[in-house]
């Protein structure tokens, strides 16, 4: 092998590698890119989920679920629907002086049923969790601790102060998704008036 030879053999080695490097780079970067837009979307459903799978398995799983709720149709709700859901998350409330327990069940279904009218596959807890973590990530949380508590209620473990909090989680993610602030009527408060 001649020097030439070998000088445009070390030359097209270089080549190669500097290539390899640039497209690893290219590479990181778009991982890099993907992980932060995962991040920003998903907020603490990333970190949880990241916790629970690592950090490759949960981006993977996350982008799935993005790409599955996009096939789904879901719609938004009719005026006379968002009333009756008000009307009876209003209902819930009320109740839950007299019957914690009893509130915190039909919050829980409250929040399938209208999951449900929404559009939602309401497969198991878990799958559903997932699916509303793609476009409200910041109320999936509520979710998962209000089940959490509502479980607990179920073999007679949870205080009336954890019921209360579970009301609460729900309500968190029931208005997120019937897209209003508060679904409660205004408290009026009568101002006395002052005997002349």
């Amino acid at each position: 092998m001649t020097q030439h030879q070998l000088l445009e053999l070390i030359l097209a080695a270089v080549l190669i590698v500097a290539l390899i490097a640039v497209v690893a780079w290219a590479a990181a970067q778009k991982r890099r890119k993907e992980s932060l837009r995962l991040q920003k979307r998903f907020g603490s459903e990333y970190v949880r989920t990241v916790n629970e799978l690592g950090r490759s398995k949960a981006e993977a799983a996350l982008a799935a679920r993005e790409r599955r709720v996009k096939t789904l149709d879901i719609v938004p709700l009719s005026t006379a629907d968002a009333t009756k859901f008000m009307q009876a998350w209003v209902a819930i409330q009320a109740r839950f002086i007299d019957d914690p327990k009893a509130s915190v069940v039909e919050a829980d279904h409250l929040v399938y049923d209208l999951m449900a009218k929404l559009g939602y596959p309401m497969g198991d807890f878990e799958h559903r969790a997932a699916d509303i973590s793609v476009d409200h990530p910041e109320v999936v949380s509520n979710y998962r601790a209000a089940r959490a508590i509502a479980l607990s209620d179920e073999r007679d473990e949870a205080t009336t102060e954890e019921l209360r909090k579970a009301v609460v989680h729900y309500r968190a993610l029931f208005q997120e998704l019937l897209g209003v602030r508060d679904p409660e009527p205004a408290v009026v408060r009568h101002t006395p008036v002052s005997a002349t």
